[in-house]
């Protein structure tokens, strides 16, 4: 009686932390301040409290309910007052321009000169002189902007108006016709199959990937073995 009470328990934690989080939104861990990344362990440590809590099991429910609502609410306030997300979720502050270090802003954004150096580095700088602006943001990233000689030409610094790229749609993946593409494309499995076969491939189940432009013209990734 009592797995079967764990058992449900847990699945009802499983299915109120599934829910909560949808509530709350989809970031990447990259993405999160400090703030939410606490908020997070916390709602998971209370999650792992009511899944095997037998007797009161509404009780850690509740707080999850609670705290969740709390972080909404508070996330709500912040995406309708700038001001109050600067205190919350915290501001950029500009550590490097134009060959001067802000010790005041590194010192400020707890960034020590060991680590921004490190960053600069893992983004490919090794000289700061190639560094015009950096400016650390609140999730703790480090943003670069290159002096103008060292940035990457674009086809509009070479005078050059490239074509509009384009959508690639996915016909076949890993050998299951995608019916409702084709649908979309105005065009069917026989033009397909005729495709594929001028490409050497006899039925899709060969396919891997295969992905059409705006032009119809199909690329194809044969099953590799």
């Amino acid at each position: 009686m009592d797995l079967l009470q764990v058992a449900v328990t847990a699945v009802g934690a499983f299915a109120a932390l599934f829910l909560l989080s949808k509530l709350m939104g989809h970031r990447q861990i990259s993405e999160l301040s400090v703030f939410d990344y606490v908020n997070g362990i916390t709602i998971g440590s209370i999650a792992a409290e009511m899944a095997t809590e037998l007797e009161k099991p509404l009780r850690p429910l509740a707080a999850m309910v609670v705290w969740a609502l709390l972080v909404w609410l508070l996330e709500a306030l912040t995406s309708k007052c700038p001001r109050l997300r600067k205190y919350i979720s915290g501001s950029p502050s500009i550590v490097f321009d134009n060959g001067k270090l802000y010790r005041r802003n590194m010192k400020k954004a707890r960034l020590d000169l060991s680590e921004f150096l490190i960053q600069c580095r893992q983004q490919g700088f090794f000289d700061l002189g190639a560094i015009q602006t950096a400016v650390y943001e609140p999730d703790g990233r480090l943003t670069i902007l290159p002096v103008a000689a060292r940035r990457p030409a674009t086809p509009e610094d070479m005078g050059i108006a490239p074509e509009k790229e384009q959508i690639f749609t996915e016909l076949v993946m890993d050998g299951r016709v995608l019916g409702e593409n084709l649908h979309r494309m105005g065009v069917d499995e026989t033009w397909l199959l005729k495709q594929l076969r001028q490409q050497g491939y006899h039925s899709a189940r060969e396919v891997f990937l295969a992905v059409a432009d705006a032009n119809k013209q199909v690329a194809v990734y044969p099953v590799s073995t």
